[in-house]
């Protein structure tokens, strides 16, 4: 006799089975003598534990909101944090734009479910000062960019908080623009600085050619024109002199490095940044 899919027995699965001998899903002829086995899949539920920085929020329903973070072991993910527009709710305002978090999180499909949140930075130097929240905005448009859904990244992490955590202390025209320099070299867009990036060769280098991917000679010159400053302080940001670099007060040349270094990140993510135009005017 053929029997239905209800009571076949399944050896050797992985499967946790309950046995049932009074089953009345079918009527199929498996003798009424021996148990009937349904196959009962106990659901995984799949949880994690992470840091991450909010990156950007939307709104979902009537309550909820969808949040984007960035974590060190799980790269960018999205969450949804049910309830949390509601004014008694238990995330209140832990789950905004530029916050560093402990959490926890049901991983689903696509989405996944925030249960649980700890703020471990809150950055209120940047979140009460509009210069510094503008610029903090730069940096985490550009993240939400490049960084990939479910792939780790801790360097990438430690940037940002880091980039977060200068913000909050100090006033420096250089942190974002230094940030989004070293998140080029970091994504794989290292500028080559130290020689023609056509034609390497040694001599002045004048200009700066995006897509040629760095400086470029007097021979070779394309792209757009940079000044003897800005080489000298983009090599600083690049070459390991970040500490110095963000000394630097505002000038005509930090100015510079900043449009440029907003330009190439355009160019490497193939679209504007919504939130460069107010932090332009902030650095001249």
């Amino acid at each position: 006799m053929q029997r239905c899919a209800s009571s076949r027995a399944v050896a050797g699965a992985t499967e946790a089975y309950a046995v049932d001998r009074s089953c009345g899903e079918c009527r199929c002829a498996y003798p009424s003598d021996r148990p009937r086995f349904h196959v009962v899949r106990w659901a995984q539920v799949s949880t994690y534990k992470d840091q991450g920085v909010v990156l950007k929020t939307m709104r979902l329903g009537e309550a909820d909101r969808i949040v984007t973070l960035l974590t060190p072991g799980h790269g960018k993910v999205r969450a949804v944090a049910k309830g949390v527009r509601k004014t008694k709710s238990r995330f209140g305002a832990r789950l905004e734009p530029t916050n560093n978090l402990s959490l926890m999180c049901w991983q689903g499909r696509e989405l996944d479910i925030v249960t649980q949140v700890e703020v471990l930075d809150y950055f209120r130097g940047v979140r009460e000062n509009l210069d510094r929240l503008e610029q903090a905005l730069v940096a985490l448009e550009a993240v939400d960019q490049i960084a990939q859904e479910r792939h780790s990244n801790p360097a990438m992490h430690r940037m940002l908080v880091g980039a977060l955590r200068v913000l909050n202390e100090r006033d420096s025209v250089m942190t974002v623009t230094a940030f989004l320099w070293k998140l080029l070299a970091l994504d794989g867009s290292m500028p080559v600085l130290d020689e023609c990036a056509r034609c390497s060769s040694k001599d002045t280098l004048v200009a700066f050619d995006i897509l040629q991917g760095g400086l470029l000679c007097s021979g070779c010159r394309s792209g757009v024109p940079v000044s003897p400053g800005a080489v000298a302080l983009l090599r600083m940001v690049l070459g390991g002199r970040l500490a110095t670099a963000l000394e630097e007060p505002a000038s005509e040349v930090t100015k510079e490095l900043s449009t440029l270094a907003t330009r190439t990140m355009e160019a490497h993510i193939e679209r504007r940044l919504r939130t460069p135009s107010g932090f332009q005017r902030g650095l001249g």
